[in-house]
């Protein structure tokens, strides 16, 4: 009945088949569906709205995480000023660590990833960059990826998106590159004047002072240069506008969307037709074989269309491995029983950003300070502006304070920014403190890095995290563009734009010679990015297509079986994920279902002299 749809799915016990290790074994099934989605994060709950509209399909999704809402500190994951507290943290996070990293002192690098639904939208900075036209140029041109350019994908964007900004240049026509009545809401805080701190409009006139074009919108027709970030904030309300609330939770209030959701719950292993295999044909995916984290109880879940992945560049390529789809000798140390199919590429290809925040001392009170630190003095103006969002929905709780940024590019004969600066009016400490004191900070990283790395299963218990290494720094190119993204970041901020609030520089150390191009100048900026970098946590590609999935996400040499979620990415794209993921979905949503949105010729800033200039 429809009105069971709207409840999450509580799995009942499952039938011992003779003794508790055989149930263990292969548990009941508890659903036959039409497709199986496993992840209810950016891309899973994209499809699970798409696949099921007007009754079309009947879809089961299987998530390990809690629900985002509801729950006594949901408003730590829909307060768009409270992001840091969900990356800190185990609650709503697989909370993953690299293996140490060779070319970073041997650090291990924190992975946060969304365990909740919405999956990492639920925990993530909320900025919505879709990357640059040249990107998806670039993928159309790779083996594996044809039917992705530019002109492809804009009308998914534009189908995702409600922007609920106004267009800073003025103008009351609707913009061709963006879109309008879409369910993921985007917003941004345009103009100067406008945005909830003075500093988000030093950074712009900044960029201006330093040669650099301002651009009214990075998502449309000029990526390149200083302006306002889009931002994905229910603008009614205030609140984070993850893909769960954008797709998910509407589409389960849906009585004609047939949908069941299995919260909290883990997916041990995909389950295949042994017939199949036996008739020599290509392995066929049949379900998935699941394990209640409440009860311990195991069961099945079957499809009987297709299986799809979406559980993100972590999750998607390890169930794959546990479940015999992988390098063959990887996958026998690990101790995976049946090898299914063999590939050596699944985990492969893995790309992440890699940042360090430049920090600096305020020397006027303007900056989070008084409101982001845990200070007596401050206490009541920390409350104060808690309060306002809580009971309006506004204030600068209702911003993910990144309001202002930009693209650049490093150097002469680069087509198209391969650096972006994301700005924070106050300055972190770890993943949740504030410095208490006034100053700023800006996010220093590099765009398209050359190092790949991997992701590979060292246990066949899929409880235990499998080994990711992204591989940081591994080439003297990455190398050289960190120290140049660094020097240009400092240069940035020496201009006259920033000298009434510019106090002395924390990170790196004052006494640091950033700018010089000298060989000790060179060094200690290397050494600084080796001890003090992180990740942007923009982990992709390990199921790249061409190499895992064909172009529509299908695995290649299995049957029924699909991944849809950034692991797919053949390379990154430049800037944040989750818009170009949520994108991906809308795109292979419609080739599940046998349609297609028309291209859309629309064009893009390119610098005019590009080759011989870098601004």
């Amino acid at each position: 009945p429809a009105a069971s749809r709207l409840r999450v799915a509580r799995v009942a016990p499952a039938q011992t088949r003779g003794t508790m290790a055989a149930a263990a074994r292969r548990g009941a099934v508890r659903k036959v569906t039409d497709y199986v989605v496993l992840g209810a994060g950016s891309a899973g709950s994209v499809l699970a709205h798409r696949l099921t509209e007007g009754g079309a399909n009947t879809v089961a999704v299987v998530e390990a995480g809690k629900k985002d809402i509801g729950r006594w500190d949901s408003w730590t994951v829909q307060m768009p000023a409270a992001l840091t507290y969900s990356v800190a943290d185990q609650r709503y996070n697989w909370d993953f660590h690299t293996v140490p990293q060779k070319n970073l002192n041997n650090r291990r690098i924190h992975q946060p990833r969304g365990k909740i639904l919405g999956g990492s939208s639920s925990i993530n900075a909320m900025v919505y960059v879709r990357g640059h036209a040249e990107d998806f140029e670039r993928w159309a041109n790779e083996d594996g990826a044809s039917g992705w350019a530019y002109n492809d994908c804009l009308p998914y964007f534009k189908k995702a998106q409600r922007f609920m900004g106004t267009d800073p240049t003025g103008s009351t026509e609707k913009s061709p590159y963006r879109g309008y009545d879409g369910p993921l809401c985007v917003t941004n805080y345009e103009n100067p004047g406008s945005r909830t701190n003075i500093l988000f409009d030093v950074l712009e006139a900044a960029g201006a002072d330093a040669g650099y074009p301002i651009t009214k919108d990075t998502n449309g027709y000029q990526q390149e240069g200083f302006g306002p970030f889009d931002m994905t904030i229910d603008q009614r309300s205030g609140t984070r506008c993850s893909a769960a609330a954008a797709y998910l939770r509407p589409a389960l209030k849906n009585p004609e969307q047939p949908i069941d959701l299995f919260t909290n719950t883990l997916v041990r292993r995909i389950l295949f037709d042994d017939e199949s295999s036996r008739d020599g044909k290509a392995p066929r995916a049949i379900g998935v074989e699941c394990e209640d984290l409440s009860s311990g109880e195991v069961f099945e879940v079957h499809a009987a269309k297709e299986v799809i992945l979406s559980m993100g560049a972590v999750g998607s390529p390890q169930t794959l491995q546990v479940s015999g789809v992988g390098d063959r000798a990887a996958l026998e140390r690990a101790g995976v029983k049946g090898i299914v199919h063999h590939n050596p590429l699944v985990g492969s290809n893995l790309q992440d950003h890699l940042e360090v925040y430049l920090q600096y001392l305020c020397t006027q009170p303007v900056s989070l300070y008084p409101v982001a630190a845990w200070t007596l003095r401050h206490f009541h103006e920390r409350v104060a502006v808690g309060l306002e969002w809580f009971l309006r929905g506004t204030g600068v709780c209702a911003s993910n304070q990144f309001e202002t940024g930009a693209f650049i590019r490093s150097d002469a004969g680069i087509k198209h920014p391969d650096i972006q600066y994301h700005f924070i009016p106050g300055c972190v400490v770890g993943q949740l403190d504030f410095l208490p004191h006034h100053g700023f900070q800006i996010h220093v990283g590099t765009l398209r890095p050359t190092s790949r790395g991997s992701v590979t299963i060292d246990s066949a218990d899929p409880k235990v995290a499998p080994l990711i290494d992204p591989n940081f720094l591994d080439t003297d190119k990455d190398v050289e563009d960190m120290r140049k993204a660094v020097r240009l970041a400092d240069e940035i901020i020496q201009q006259p734009a920033f000298a009434t609030y510019k106090g002395k520089r924390l990170a790196p150390d004052a006494e640091m010679d950033v700018l010089s191009s000298s060989k000790a100048s060179d060094e200690a900026i290397d050494g600084w990015v080796r001890e003090s970098s992180h990740s942007a946590y923009h982990l992709s590609c390990t199921c790249a297509m061409g190499k895992v999935t064909d172009s529509s996400g299908r695995v290649l040499g299995i049957d029924n079986l699909r991944v849809v979620d950034a692991s797919v990415m053949p390379s990154m794209t430049s800037g944040n994920l989750n818009a170009p993921t949520i994108m991906l979905a809308e795109k292979i949503a419609d080739d599940i279902l046998g349609r297609r949105l028309a291209s859309e010729a629309e064009d893009w800033y390119v610098h005019p002299e590009w080759e011989t200039k870098q601004r």
